[in-house]
């Protein structure tokens, strides 16, 4: 497996390089069919050099979906530690996913001596409503219009309890549980906010003006 190093604001030691090598073989072990590691470490510098950070971004490359993970901490061996052990999960749960898909195979299936239809919960269209939606003549169907809380669109609601965390935290929770957003509250400035994926690997993150209150989402 190839490996490569980018420093951003910070060079690269040998010793940082023999590091990545060590960890690099836990990798492919754990992802055989991995064919490249891309680690990007980002040194930052806040309040006039008072505090500083590194970010160790890494991204696993090679056949099958693109994974990634991302952890910033003091020390950048700290940071690339953590970033390794949340690749190796998210390598973990790629390949149980592979494994699920195989034992319970998902979608459609047609018998072909029968003609039905498994595995889908979707009643097949009669010739008369083919007929009719190629001719333009798409029926309506109703039958709940006189109830007061009838709507054609169905609404389905999911309630969670907040979280405090930073906008990186809710990145890497994101990618985690493969979502292509992740609502949380922002920590920094309390605000609810919702990280999204844009394309390649941007993301974006809309915040509320409002702050949260702990007491009332407690209550």
């Amino acid at each position: 497996m190839d490996t490569n190093i980018v420093g951003v604001g910070v060079g690269i030691t040998d010793r940082f390089r023999s590091v990545v090598d060590e960890k690099s073989t836990r990798i492919a072990t754990l992802a055989p069919r991995a064919q490249g590691l891309d680690v990007k470490v980002t040194h930052r510098a806040y309040h006039n050099g008072r505090i500083e950070d590194d970010t160790v971004e890494l991204t696993l490359t090679g056949k099958g979906p693109i994974i990634r993970a991302e952890a910033t901490d003091g020390d950048k061996f700290t940071a690339l530690d953590l970033a390794v052990d949340k690749l190796a999960e998210q390598v973990r749960r790629a390949k149980d996913k592979r494994i699920d898909a195989r034992n319970h195979p998902r979608g459609a299936r047609l018998d072909k001596e029968s003609g039905s239809l498994s595995g889908i919960d979707v009643t097949p269209a009669s010739v008369e409503v083919l007929r009719a939606v190629a001719t333009g003549e798409v029926p309506i169907i109703t039958g709940n219009e006189d109830e007061a809380d009838y709507t054609p669109v169905v609404i389905r609601t999911k309630e969670f309890g907040p979280e405090w965390m930073t906008v990186e935290e809710a990145v890497d929770r994101m990618e985690l549980v493969g979502h292509d957003f992740f609502l949380f509250i922002d920590v920094r400035s309390d605000h609810p906010s919702v990280v999204y994926r844009r394309k390649g690997w941007d993301y974006g993150v809309i915040s509320l003006t409002t702050q949260a209150n702990p007491a009332e989402l407690a209550s």
